[in-house]
Order: C-alpha cells, then structure tokens, then sequence
C-alpha cells in the first residue's frame, strides 16, 4: 500500500513532465509532424507557452504542485493562510507561464484579500489538479482531505464548476487508494450522484469511449482547460488504460490541448492503482525534481497520521 501514496504523487508529476513539450498544441496533427509520438520528456519550444523550460521540468500546474507539498511538509495541517503567502511568493516571482486564474488571483491578492477569498473565476482543471499531495497526507481522513482539497483549490479557482471536478477527483482517487479499479471508482461517483447534468452526462460517455481512440474520445469531449471538458478526458484515460500508466499518459499528450492538468490527474489515480512498478524507470531518472520530491515524501511531517505505513 505505502508504494501507491508513492507512485500517485511521482505519477501525476510525470504527467505533467511529460506534457511540458507538447502543452495546448490543440491540432494533433501538427503535434505529430512536430513532435512525433511524445514518450519522452521534451523541451519546450522557443515559441511555447513554457519556452525556456528544460526537458524533464514541470508546467506551472506542477510547479505549484511541488509547492504544495513542500509547503505541507512544514505543519501538522494544512494551512490556507501559510500556502497563500507561500503561493504569492513564489508566483510573484515565478519565471514561467502565467496563466489567467494566476494573474486575477495575484491581483487579488494585492487588493488585500486573505487566501480564504482570492480564488479567480476561473473553471480550469489546473486548480484541481494539484490535489496530490493533500492526498498523500492526509489520506487517513476522507473529510479533512475534502475540505482541504476545496480550500486549496478555491483559493486560485474558486467556479463552481472547478470545486466540483475538485471533489470529485478527490473521491475518485480515494476510491482507488481503497481498493476499487478506475472504472468501479466512476461508476460510484455516478450512483452517487453528481450535481451537474451535463458533466454527469459528459463522464457517461467517456466511460463509454474505451473503445474509441483517444485522441478522438478527447477532441469530440473537448481539449480544452475547463473542468467540464478536462474531466471527462481524465476519465477516458484512466478507464481505457486502466492497466498502462504509460500508455495513458503518452495518449493524453498526443490527444492535444491542455495535456498537462489532465496527465496531472490521469497519473494520480493510475499512480494510485498500479504504483511504482507502473511508473516508467526512464521518467523517474529524467524528472529534474525527483530527488526532491522523493526527499518530502521520506520525511514524515506533522501532518501525517502515525498509523499509516509510510
């Protein structure tokens, strides 16, 4: 068990590695010619959002990801007010992409609003997405987690639509972690029930897509940044790729579009499923940020409960 918390946080942080080259290329045929078939971590282009990132680095989703659990490696809880202060630190100055619910969430900021009440508009599945490592620590209590994941995740998206894919990934991967395959997971989030028809419907069908291509499954769902399209593509990839890590997070970068809060999510829960063994070697070698990430998950923090194996 303690290699699946393991391998879901180095997961979903290859997911994003591995889209880094190819992010919001939308035309998949261009990503082709371009790029080939992206199995490798690439580096940017000099004319990419993230121009002047290295391969094996993170977007700026990862990189807040990273933030995140270093920040959680200092408490004995979460803390909103402390990851606020450490988030505008660290975007104020961050030499990187800076996507719109950064920019009205720093503007926010500024006008002196606490964390609790700075969250932008935004619908993106990249606030979401980071999720990780609050379930990494706190994976001992379901409800703590829960209003930990929508705090994290308001504070820089606060939609409706971003808070609900926030607490339906949560579940999503804490099924998992409980035992439950990808696919047995969705189908209790729907006998659970949703709260939003059409993202309801939008799951239905992607749950059905398994035989479909992925790059077709996701254009005809959506490429896009927004919840309502982006989850339904993670939920594609988890359920036809079930087995393969790999596989899905190499097929999420081709299917185009925002690539790297999908593989965010997608490595997660596959991570959650399959564990270390599931995570190519090559990847782990070539993330810049591996040795760090593997230094926070050895230290046990305040925050983690004594009685889970770590």
């Amino acid at each position: 068990m303690a290699q699946r918390y393991r391998a879901m946080v180095l997961a979903s942080f290859a997911g994003d590695a591995l889209a880094l080259g190819a992010h919001w290329i939308y035309d998949t045929d261009k990503l082709i010619s371009q790029l080939g078939r992206v199995e490798e971590f690439l580096s940017p282009s000099p004319d990419s959002y993230h121009s002047g990132k290295a391969d094996g680095q993170f977007t700026h989703y990862g990189d807040q990801t990273l933030l995140l659990l270093k920040t959680l490696n200092r408490g004995a809880t979460f803390d909103l007010e402390e990851f606020g202060a450490n988030w505008r630190r660290f975007m104020e100055n961050y030499d990187g992409y800076m996507d719109k619910a950064t920019t009205e969430t720093l503007a926010n900021f500024k006008e002196g609003r606490d964390a609790f009440n700075s969250g932008s508009a935004s619908t993106d599945l990249g606030g979401p997405a980071r999720m990780a490592p609050l379930l990494y620590h706190f994976r001992s209590d379901q409800d703590l987690l829960l209003s930990y994941v929508r705090e994290q995740t308001a504070m820089t998206h606060n939609s409706q639509s971003a808070l609900l894919a926030a607490d339906l990934l949560c579940r999503l991967c804490w099924n998992v972690l409980n035992g439950a395959r990808p696919a047995e997971a969705v189908l209790q989030l729907l006998e659970d029930g949703i709260n939003d028809i059409t993202l309801e419907m939008r799951i239905r069908n992607a749950l059905e897509s398994g035989g479909d291509s992925t790059t077709a499954a996701i254009k005809g769902g959506g490429q896009a940044c927004g919840a309502e399209q982006a989850l339904p593509g993670v939920v594609h990839l988890i359920t036809a790729y079930e087995d393969n890590l790999e596989e899905a997070l190499i097929e999420n970068v081709m299917a185009g579009g925002d690539s790297a809060a999908r593989g965010l999510a997608t490595g997660m829960i596959l991570g959650a499923h399959l564990g270390m063994e599931a995570i190519p070697q090559r990847w782990l070698r070539e993330m810049v940020s591996y040795d760090t990430i593997v230094s926070l998950l050895d230290t046990p923090s305040p925050a983690q409960n004594a009685t889970v194996p770590l």
